[in-house]
């Protein structure tokens, strides 16, 4: 660290190929939060469709139960509404709502997957741009 820095005796932390000498904070978490890629997100709060509706007295289905939809997000983008049961994310099928969140984990900020969700006796499939 002295070889790259040029400094002793003071903390040096390296972020990537910035080096920062002394604490600083606020520098510190612009670095960090610049080296992590942002993750889209689609925009929607789910729930387990089976444990939501069988615990309501109806007949439960997989999937993942949209209970909330952020207004100007993918998912609102794509018509989600509460109520509605995501049942595949792209070539992926849902059956939890753990699933709608792995279904997204790898997808890059920009890229375009095909949502499926039932609505009623209805099978929509729309795309989402993220």
């Amino acid at each position: 660290m002295v070889r790259r820095s040029g400094q002793q005796g003071v903390p040096v932390i390296t972020v990537g190929d910035e080096v920062v000498v002394g604490f600083d904070r606020p520098r510190l978490e612009r670095l960090l939060a610049g080296a992590r890629p942002r993750r889209p997100t689609f925009g929607a709060a789910v729930a387990d469709a089976s444990s939501y509706l069988a615990k309501r007295g109806l007949v439960p289905v997989f999937g993942a139960f949209v209970g909330k939809v952020t207004p100007g997000s993918p998912a609102a983008r794509v018509g989600l509404q509460p109520g509605d049961i995501i049942t595949q994310v792209g070539l992926r099928p849902i059956t939890s709502a753990e699933g709608v969140e792995q279904a997204f984990a790898n997808v890059q900020p920009g890229a375009r997957v095909p949502v499926t969700f039932a609505r009623g006796a209805q099978s929509i499939t729309r795309e989402a741009a993220l």
